[in-house]
C-alpha cells in the first residue's frame, strides 16, 4: 500500500500534541521539520519524505553550517 504524500491531521496531531494550527507550525519548526508549512485553507502541511529524512537524522534544517564545521581545510592556511 502506496503512504500519502503529505501527513494527515491526527498524525500531526499526535507528533505535536495540538490541535491549533499555528500550535503544531510552532512545535514542528522547532523540531527540525523546516519544510512544514500553513496552506491557503490553515492547514498544515508537512510531506512525509521530508518527515521521514528528519526523523533518520538524514535532513538538517542548516545544512551548510553542518557541512562546513565538518570539513578539514587546515592544509589550506598557511604557515
Amino acid at each position: 500500500m502506496l503512504e500519502k504524500a503529505v501527513l494527515s491531521e491526527e498524525e500531526l496531531q499526535q507528533i505535536t500534541g495540538y490541535t491549533t494550527p499555528l500550535r503544531q507550525l510552532d512545535v514542528l519548526h522547532k523540531r527540525g521539520f523546516t519544510r512544514a508549512y500553513r496552506a491557503r485553507d490553515g492547514r498544515i502541511v508537512l510531506e512525509r519524505p521530508h518527515y521521514l529524512a528528519v526523523c533518520r537524522g538524514e535532513f538538517s534544517g542548516d545544512r551548510a553550517t553542518t557541512v562546513a564545521s565538518s570539513v578539514n581545510v587546515a592544509f589550506l592556511k598557511r604557515a
